[in-house]
């Protein structure tokens, strides 16, 4: 099983609104979650990277990654950085 880690802010917020039976943390609760998800994504997607065994599905997986960071065409490579 895999811990994760979130950001103490989150984690009291998570807390208020649970334990404590407080409303008004649902949006803070809900844009923190997302972040999380979407950095876990970027990780994986950057493992996939990393541990690819071809250099075709490490190009595919770099590509999809730099997708989901929003990095624009026009700031990548045109030439795998393994192949320099």
């Amino acid at each position: 099983m895999k811990n994760v880690q979130i950001p103490y802010d989150l984690f009291l917020a998570l807390l208020q609104h649970h334990l404590m039976m407080e409303d008004g943390y649902e949006d803070e609760i809900r844009y923190g979650l997302e972040q999380k998800l979407e950095a876990m994504v970027r990780h994986e997607l950057y493992a996939k990277y990393k541990t690819a065994l071809t250099p075709e599905e490490r190009e595919a997986a770099r590509q999809r990654y730099l997708d989901e960071r929003g990095i624009p065409q026009s700031y990548r490579w045109t030439t795998s950085p393994w192949e320099l």
